[in-house]
């Protein structure tokens, strides 16, 4: 079989098996449409707050907007409470005829834990079951009684809380039990956060333990065309599901498409890189104007310029830039 291949989500084709993780400050409209143009099949939006959606939070809805390249697109939702969530899901599909919606299972930051959400769902696979039920049941009403397909629903997990508490197949029953249509797990433990390894081994068994019921996406550890194509060959996943290595890099989707189809890729230039900045930062500046696009674009520029020569130097002068000229300056040589 293909590395490179197609992948179904419910009613939902896709063309390939590369996706970008929903990353908080990252996956906005303007950075998916880069991704989108350079290959991934699928990208996923920001996660946004149920809780916010359901009080009219203008700020939210801007994270959910799909980007005019987004043939597919997902969009991720939080919460800790299943009747709060069920309730977002109408307002989700009135207000951006998305795809997919995923729910966020795996974040470890501790203001989302706090609410029950995030990693607290691989935590209790019980609440986790709910509330995927839940959103299941409204988005499957939603689309009946508007004559509209059927929209997925998808959860991204970690591997468990901590070492003691491996709970990622008590969790996927449960994302099963509850009608989910794929399952994406982060193959860290809520107490490792960003570090150390991803266990892989238990995205494998995963893979195993699901046995094609429905799709099975990996993550963690898979930034390069080599890593991804280890990932795919090592765990037998559906597909790799990119996050921290696509931070200023959308030109990963094309040289690991590249890499898995033809057994090598070519590298783009640093200027090419700059450029892709550029064009986001434009895209920024069309939805948000220059100076929130701006301030927005410091760690960003900050990440397209890794690797560069002198990059220390250029990231110091990148966090004190206000305007576009101001970046154009920076990057004049």
């Amino acid at each position: 079989m293909n590395l490179y291949h197609p992948v179904k989500i419910g009613n939902v084709e896709l063309s390939g098996n590369l996706f970008l993780a929903p990353i908080a400050g990252y996956s906005d409209r303007a950075f998916r449409t880069l991704c989108t143009e350079c290959g991934a099949s699928l990208c996923t939006t920001e996660m946004v707050s149920a809780e916010a959606l359901t009080r009219g939070s203008e700020k939210t809805e801007d994270l959910m907007l799909r980007s005019p390249a987004e043939k597919h697109y997902a969009v991720q939702i939080f919460g800790g409470n299943a009747d709060v969530m069920a309730r977002a899901v109408p307002l989700v599909l009135e207000k951006t005829g998305c795809d997919i919606i995923d729910i966020n299972g795996g974040c470890p930051v501790p203001k989302i834990i706090k609410s029950g959400a995030g990693s607290m769902l691989t935590k209790e696979p019980e609440r986790l079951y709910s509330i995927v039920k839940a959103v299941k049941e409204a988005s499957l009403l939603y689309t009946k009684e508007h004559g509209l397909k059927n929209v997925p629903v998808t959860v991204k997990i970690r591997s468990g809380w901590d070492s003691e508490h491996i709970t990622w197949k008590e969790c996927a029953q449960a994302a099963l039990d509850a009608g989910a249509d794929a399952i994406t797990m982060h193959a860290r433990t809520k107490a490792q956060g960003y570090a150390g390894h991803s266990d892989w081994k238990a995205l494998a068994a995963l893979v195993d333990f699901i046995a094609g019921r429905i799709p099975v996406f990996g993550s963690g550890d898979a930034n390069t065309p080599e890593t991804a194509k280890q990932m795919l060959e090592e765990t037998k996943v559906d597909a790799v599901m990119f996050a921290r290595g696509a931070m200023g890099d959308p030109f990963l989707f094309k040289r690991t498409k590249q890499f898995l189809t033809e057994g090598k890729y070519e590298s783009e230039t640093f200027e090419e890189r700059i450029q892709a900045g550029f064009r986001e930062l434009d895209l920024n500046i069309e939805q948000f104007g220059e100076k929130s696009a701006c301030l927005q674009m410091r760690k960003k520029f900050c990440a397209y310029s890794k690797g560069m020569e002198g990059g220390g130097q250029l990231r110091q002068k990148i966090v004190q830039a206000v305007t576009r000229t101001d970046y154009m300056q920076i990057f004049r040589k």
